[in-house]
């Protein structure tokens, strides 16, 4: 049985920043988000708890429980600071 965290991230696409939460193994392969963003059999990252905002600052924030996001429009990804909160934003 594999062990999982849950990691808060930031993932950007063209049009929008997403911040939510990814399952994660807990140690071992694929542990560190780079190598589970590589992963060449995920085509999609589902994240939970979801806050998506447009990049341009042109649109509502949505507040979402379950998102998924195509694996090839990401542009950035990186874990949460999580000194930094929505409200600073």
């Amino acid at each position: 049985m594999l062990d999982n965290r849950q990691q808060r991230v930031v993932i950007e696409t063209d049009r929008h920043r997403i911040t939510g939460s990814i399952t994660m193994p807990s140690g071992g392969f694929r542990s560190r988000l780079s190598d589970f963003l590589n992963h060449a059999e995920k085509e999609f990252i589902a994240l939970t708890e979801a806050v998506v905002t447009p990049v341009e600052g042109n649109g509502s924030v949505e507040r979402r429980d379950f998102v998924v996001v195509g694996r090839q429009h990401i542009v950035l990804a990186m874990p949460e600071d999580p000194a930094l909160s929505e409200d600073d934003a």
